[in-house]
């Protein structure tokens, strides 16, 4: 009798074992299938939160955010972590505008974080200005709360907040919304419109130093400086050519693309050089439209062929086989990698005639502060620019 307890015993212990050793392999499986989350490279991301004060005195901020975008994209297509390309996010909130309401603390959420680029340029371009009270601590602290930071270790999460009246504005401290953001690994930069000392003194420095960011001070009245090169003729075209290898498929295809035309000419309204930058950023990795162009929603797998609806399909493909449809957006897919391939080539010989003109003094304000900042602070995240 007491061997057959003994052995009873001893089989429950037997299994009280295994069943541990399970489980803990089976923890190990889901520890390491987050871990590769957190590392998956298509899942990594830079995301930026502009927080622009749009009262009386900012029209020239807002000019430069318009003018400098394409800048501060391009920059951001260059970055690496590894071998890899992060995603770029950005969301947009202004503040400090009394048509805003009140009650809000003269905040509005302009757009959630975004890969659309088009649709970032064309929420910028909606932004006028208008008095009103700017409140630093409030508007910081609505950006962390209704935002999808997200919580991978290796996204790189920036917030870049510019006015130029007193950081301590308004009824949430601005320390308490800096300890909530380096909390959640998020960094403040102040970009302070006007004198430097000024801006210390009104505590900008400090609401940046809380979370290790940056203070800058720029003159945000300064007209941005373009600078024309030899292919800007040639990249245009191609621009023209990329243009034609859009696809347009669902309810919104047509009205994005006219957005896309839109903000080819919002760009080229500041300058031809400007337009060239967009269409530099066009042929990055960053210009992702999957939500209404067929070639990028099927290479994203956003849809497959044979799923799509001949209602929702362009009139040049109605009435097309699956087949028929496949082979003409393959074909639109290497048209289009070639000209972005020859967008790139040139692009570099760009910024090297670009670098030889510029002059230290022809630096823009908002670009340089930010992509400055972006590039100090993501060497902490063992991102490169090389």
């Amino acid at each position: 009798m007491k061997t057959n307890i003994k052995t009873f015993f001893l089989s429950i212990a037997l299994i009280a074992f295994m069943a541990c050793k399970a489980d803990n392999k089976k923890q190990d499986v889901v520890f390491n299938a987050t871990e590769k989350a957190h590392h998956d490279p298509s899942k990594q991301f830079i995301k930026v939160a502009l927080l622009l004060d749009t009262s009386n005195s900012m029209d020239g901020l807002i000019d430069q955010a318009k003018a400098q975008l394409w800048d501060i994209v391009n920059e951001l297509s260059y970055a690496k972590c590894g071998t890899q390309k992060p995603n770029l996010q950005i969301a947009l909130y202004e503040y400090g505008n009394d048509r805003l309401s009140g009650r809000e603390g003269y905040i509005r959420q302009v757009l959630s974080f975004s890969e659309d680029l088009d649709e970032i340029s064309e929420e910028l371009f909606s932004l006028t200005t208008n008095g009103g009270e700017e409140y630093c601590g409030q508007v910081i602290q609505t950006s962390l709360n209704q935002l999808d930071w997200g919580k991978n270790p290796d996204d790189l999460k920036l917030i870049f907040i510019a006015g130029n009246e007193p950081f301590t504005q308004g009824k949430v401290n601005y320390k308490d919304a800096s300890t909530n953001a380096k909390e959640k690994d998020i960094t403040i930069n102040t970009i302070f419109c006007g004198n430097y000392n000024q801006g210390i003194s009104s505590s900008w420095k400090d609401g940046a130093q809380l979370t290790n960011g940056d203070y800058i001070a720029i003159n945000q009245n300064k007209t941005t400086v373009h600078i024309a090169s030899p292919y800007d003729d040639e990249i245009l075209i191609l621009n023209q050519k990329l243009n034609k290898t859009y696809v347009i498929y669902g309810t919104r295809g047509r009205e994005k693309l006219a957005m896309q035309a839109k903000q080819d000419a919002n760009a080229g309204s500041y300058s031809k050089a400007n337009a060239v930058k967009r269409t530099i950023s066009k042929s990055s990795h960053l210009y992702k439209n999957k939500s209404w162009d067929l070639v990028d929603a099927i290479e994203q797998e956003e849809v497959v062929i044979e799923d799509i609806k001949d209602a929702s399909l362009p009139e040049e493909l109605k009435g097309k086989t699956k087949k028929e449809i496949e082979t003409y957006v393959s074909q639109k897919s290497k048209e289009r990698e070639t000209i972005k391939k020859k967008i790139q080539e040139l692009n570099k010989k760009r910024k090297t005639y670009v670098a030889e003109q510029k002059k230290e003094g022809a630096k823009n304000g908002l670009e340089n502060a930010m992509t400055k900042a972006i590039k100090e602070q993501a060497q902490r995240k063992k991102y490169s620019w090389k």
